[in-house]
């Protein structure tokens, strides 16, 4: 490689090369063909509204499906979570701006992964494509920040446990009947805030302990919907917070807004 070439190679990719942060942005939503949006009016509301997308091929426009749907958010509102892009940057979070914190009954603000589907039945719904976990009764999602299993969903049976704090997801009643994991905190970040789902709601007004969640009928379809192949993520920001981000983030346009 003569220096020209060199100089060329070192000026496209020196800064990554080098460690140097390429910022906050970095086409977040580059590799997902699968997008759901779910916006609320500001940090401390509970209800909000849930837009699924989807596209053909990475960098084809996104084309809304369906309509809307009510959903609600954790009981104290949403704040900023840790997903798979940095919302520490002050071009993104102002320094009034909540931070998810465990226990604190806020839903993660932010861009996630969508993981595993989960429920009660030994096994899922024909059609289902993401991994599935069986909520058998030593199945236990860790939120003891002390733990060296904090965030993770496991059988108890199958490890040494070293927790004094989990949900026992299988006696959450109907709303764990069906879900779906949101991908947040993967790192195990003590305190930042552990076992968020997509789940079914207790009524259109009853927030969650930091979840999101909607009626039955309506969370089914998603869950068939979803597809590991289309590397899915959720966004989950205040109304404000979205339409700031909406260029450098790439995101959609929503349906009425």
């Amino acid at each position: 490689m003569n220096l020209r070439q060199i100089c060329c190679s070192m000026l496209l990719f020196g800064s990554t090369a080098l460690g140097i942060s390429q910022g906050p942005v970095a086409k977040p939503l580059g590799s997902s063909t699968q997008l759901i949006v779910v916006t609320t009016a500001d940090w401390s509301a509970v209800q909000g509204r849930m837009q699924r997308f989807e596209r053909a091929r990475l960098g084809d426009p996104w084309t809304p499906i369906g309509s809307p749907i009510a959903i609600v958010v954790g009981k104290n509102g949403i704040a900023w979570g840790t997903g798979i892009i940095a919302t520490d940057d002050p071009v993104v979070r102002s320094q009034e701006d909540p931070v998810k914190k465990e226990g604190d009954g806020k839903s993660p603000a932010g861009i996630f992964a969508i993981g595993r589907g989960f429920g009660y039945a030994s096994q899922p719904p024909s059609g289902w494509k993401m991994p599935y976990i069986s909520l058998t009764p030593s199945v236990e999602c860790v939120d003891d920040a002390a733990s060296h299993f904090y965030t993770r969903i496991l059988d108890r049976a199958s490890v040494s446990p070293d927790w004094h704090s989990s949900e026992l997801m299988s006696q959450a009643g109907d709303a764990y009947r069906w879900g779906a994991v949101i991908e947040h905190n993967r790192n195990a970040i003590p305190h930042a805030g552990s076992c968020v789902f997509l789940h079914i709601w207790a009524g259109p007004a009853i927030g969650t302990s930091g979840c999101t969640a909607m009626p039955q009928q309506q969370l089914e379809p998603i869950l068939a919907w979803l597809d590991p192949v289309a590397k899915p993520i959720l966004v989950q920001l205040p109304q404000a917070q979205y339409t700031k981000l909406q260029r450098s983030w790439q995101l959609p346009s929503l349906p009425n807004s």
